[in-house]
């Protein structure tokens, strides 16, 4: 018989389930096993690739299937096994490459596990491990052979007034969702970020519900930035940490007291959402 309450908690990994220490609070640990000790499914939504979640996802004891790359690609963690996996597509990545190539950026090529960059990418390897801790230096970023293959997405940082040029020359690809942001790391630098249009957390959610065997109206999600506005928009409930920007905090139905990046979000919205 099926439990009176949600039956699926997704949750966002940066800011949310991990603190700013990239770590897990102690209480969310605690909070996620008692909740699957309940009968409920706790999976993970996240930008990072597959090598830069799984560690965390199985220190809190999560073993099934699992969202990265905002969607693009699904994973079993118990098993290692990609389950759904939205590479760029075939006539995409070739006009994503000629953009990077024809504009003075660090480029970075993103397959599930490896992220593969040049030395024009080095000052940046680091920031760029928050994606996957396993960096590849190539001769030529943007002459390797995985983007033959469908890689899952790619990054290019430089001047905020190069990375505007080359959002705009992509942004109108119907194949492409393509954002920019500003480079924590570096002070002055901007990046840009393509991947195939038409994945997000939202059609993740649904994805990982299906697999669990119930509907996003049956889901409660965590999150704390833009990215998680998809799966705010379909969940049956969602809950914003305490700090996210206000579009952000205005999606959810419940807001956190506990702070983007402190810990403490996942009990808390544990408690609300399931007592």
């Amino acid at each position: 018989m099926s439990p009176p309450w949600p039956r699926l908690l997704a949750l966002d990994l940066d800011g949310t389930l991990l603190r700013a220490d990239h770590r897990v609070a102690d209480e969310d640990v605690r909070a996620i096993a008692d909740l699957r000790g309940r009968g409920v499914t706790v999976t993970i939504a996240t930008g990072r690739l597959y090598a830069g979640s799984a560690a965390t996802a199985r220190a809190v004891g999560i073993d099934g299937v699992i969202a990265c790359m905002e969607g693009s690609h699904l994973v079993d963690v118990g098993r290692d096994h990609t389950v759904i996996r939205h590479g760029l597509d075939a006539a995409a990545a070739p006009a994503l490459r000629a953009v990077l190539a024809g504009h003075d950026l660090a480029s970075f090529l993103f397959e599930h596990d490896h992220v593969h960059h040049d030395e024009r990418g080095a000052p940046y390897a680091a920031y760029v491990q928050t994606w996957s801790p396993s960096l590849r230096l190539v001769d030529d970023a943007l002459d390797h052979p995985a983007w033959d293959a469908a890689p899952l997405a790619a990054v290019a940082i430089g001047e905020p007034d190069v990375v505007a040029a080359a959002l705009a020359a992509l942004a109108p690809h119907p194949a492409l969702r393509v954002v920019s942001f500003a480079v924590s790391a570096a002070p002055g630098k901007h990046a840009v970020l393509a991947r195939r249009a038409g994945p997000s957390k939202g059609t993740a959610l649904a994805e990982l519900c299906a697999l669990a065997g119930c509907t996003v109206a049956d889901a409660v999600v965590v999150g704390d930035w833009v990215n998680d506005l998809p799966m705010f928009e379909v969940a049956g409930r969602s809950f914003v940490m305490a700090g996210a920007p206000d579009d952000v905090a205005a999606a959810a139905t419940d807001r956190l007291t506990s702070v983007t990046g402190a810990g403490g979000g996942v009990a808390e919205a544990i408690r609300r959402a399931w007592g």
